[in-house]
């Protein structure tokens, strides 16, 4: 038996989540594989959501051939399925390989759509099919063979998926994943400004309670970077479960915010409070969970909570194929709905509410990177987020970070029949990338449930100053809705009852 130290990254700093002789599956194996592949390519929330739904679609639907009852999601016929003499876990490892490799490919590696990285990430990719001891040039497509059956289950998904709407090879408009349904900002971009600045230029703000796109830190003799909405025609990509990204419409209200002025003022104030009441154990919690670029982003975080439950139960290879199918597909699913409330209610984000609200005025909140609270004019105000981004390319209303992390908590309370997670990681001194000295010793974190482990990550965005607190509340209650109905289509394709 081989055995490895398994070390796994969680976001930009590498975090080790945990370390211990255990024996990975080979679905985890092509998850990190993915998940590097995420950290690399610097994709929005909800299209990394799609990418690792696809790639453990891919591997599902090759190891669907080597189960008696499963069925893959492109060949509900079973017409692909091995005699039993056959299913054994070499084959199926082969398969699932072969299946992986090929989607990751497609996302990542295609040096057309991402002629900067494209390059490099095929090379990755080739060195763990490497690792593996397989021959990535192997294109056969005989079906008798697992690698036939790998690359066959991979192109299916990949035609299946290639006119979904996420516009993945820019045909719909220039531009892989770009925008092809003309969304406009309601607000012009807002000037980078932080307290520490003794001078910022006015604001400019025509719709308070829209989202503004925000200029980056200027460089040296030049401007910074605009925000351009990330993905605001998800909507429109075809989900795994759902109805409609619209089918949750009757149970979530318009943002409080939005509704009278005094809640306008109230929502404010309470990020306010959060922001004066931070202290090291708040400011590790939101660099812990901020998943911002060349990170895994909240679904691949989940993805490593995935891999943490696998070696912890002890799981099989068919056990691990049909929870990271269940999960991601379910954090896609999450994707879509969150990013159709965002576009649907252009939620405003904190930064452009208190400012706006409280111009002129002094307010006592934290007072920037190295500063205690204190006194601040309220037009400077920050949030405490890691990065060149004050806050994310997109509006704030439902909170990504609340519904994907809920949507995944629920298929692996339900997956696992129980919802203990028993999870401790030690964060590093100096880990934050805000300010200095967070956390000032190693400091342990840790969830004994993954409900709770899905509160603290939508908490940690109003520690942060990032949401308001029905963008939180409103995405954990769908996102249950929305893991629920993901762990249900996934039964059918697990039992072979699955139907067009």
């Amino acid at each position: 038996m081989t055995w490895r130290m398994i070390v796994k990254a969680i976001s930009f700093a590498a975090v080790v989540l945990f370390a211990t002789f255990t024996e990975a599956t080979i679905v985890t194996d092509w998850n990190d594989a993915a998940l590097a592949e995420v950290r690399a390519g610097r994709l929005g929330p909800p299209i990394v959501a799609r990418a690792l739904a696809i790639a453990h679609t891919c591997m599902y639907d090759a190891w669907a051939a080597y189960d008696q009852y499963a069925v893959s999601t492109t060949d509900l016929g079973g017409t692909r399925r091995r005699p039993p003499g056959e299913r054994n876990d070499v084959n199926k490892a082969e398969a699932i390989s072969f299946a992986a490799y090929r989607c990751l490919v497609n996302l990542f590696a295609d040096r057309i759509l991402f002629p900067a990285t494209g390059a490099d990430a095929a090379a990755r990719l080739v060195a763990v099919m490497h690792s593996h001891l397989y021959d990535p040039a192997n294109v056969s497509t005989d079906i008798t063979t697992p690698a036939g059956i790998g690359n066959v289950a991979a192109q299916a998904v990949i035609d299946a998926r290639s006119g979904d709407g996420s516009n993945q090879y820019g045909d719909l408009h220039p531009g892989a994943y770009s925008d092809y349904t003309g969304y406009t900002p309601s607000n012009a971009p807002m000037a980078y400004c932080t307290p520490l600045m003794s001078v910022c230029e006015p604001l400019d703000i025509d719709a308070q309670k829209r989202w503004q796109p925000l200029i980056g830190p200027p460089p040296e003799g030049g401007s910074g970077p605009t925000q351009t909405f990330i993905a605001p025609h998800w909507e429109k990509v075809t989900p795994f479960a759902l109805i409609s990204a619209k089918q949750f419409n009757n149970i979530v209200p318009r943002p409080d915010i939005i509704k009278n002025p005094d809640h306008y003022e109230q929502n404010v104030d309470e990020i306010l409070q959060y922001s004066a009441a931070l202290n090291a154990d708040s400011k590790l919690i939101v660099e812990y969970w901020a998943d911002g670029p060349a990170s895994e982003l909240p679904p691949g975080h989940w993805g490593l909570f995935a891999q943490s439950v696998s070696q912890r139960d002890q799981h099989t290879i068919d056990q691990d194929v049909k929870m990271f199918f269940a999960m991601h597909n379910a954090s896609f699913d999450a994707g879509i709905v969150a990013w159709y409330f965002k576009r649907t209610h252009d939620g405003v984000r904190p930064i452009t509410a208190i400012r706006y609200l409280k111009q002129g005025q002094t307010v006592l909140a934290w007072g920037g990177p190295g500063r205690p609270t204190e006194s601040i004019p309220g037009e400077k105000w920050m949030p405490y987020n890691p990065g060149s981004n004050l806050t994310p390319a997109f509006p704030g209303y439902i909170s990504g970070h609340s519904t994907f992390s809920s949507a995944s908590a629920t298929v692996l309370k339900l997956f696992t029949g129980r919802d203990d997670f028993g999870f401790a990681t030690e964060i590093p001194p100096n880990f934050g990338r805000v300010e200095p000295g967070i956390p000032a010793v190693p400091t342990t974190i840790s969830f004994a449930t993954f409900s709770e482990a899905a509160q603290q990550a939508g908490l940690s965005r109003l520690y942060g100053g990032i949401h308001f607190s029905d963008d939180n509340t409103i995405g954990q209650v769908v996102g249950a809705l929305i893991g629920q109905q993901a762990w249900n289509k996934a039964q059918t394709y697990f039992n072979g009852t699955a139907s067009q």
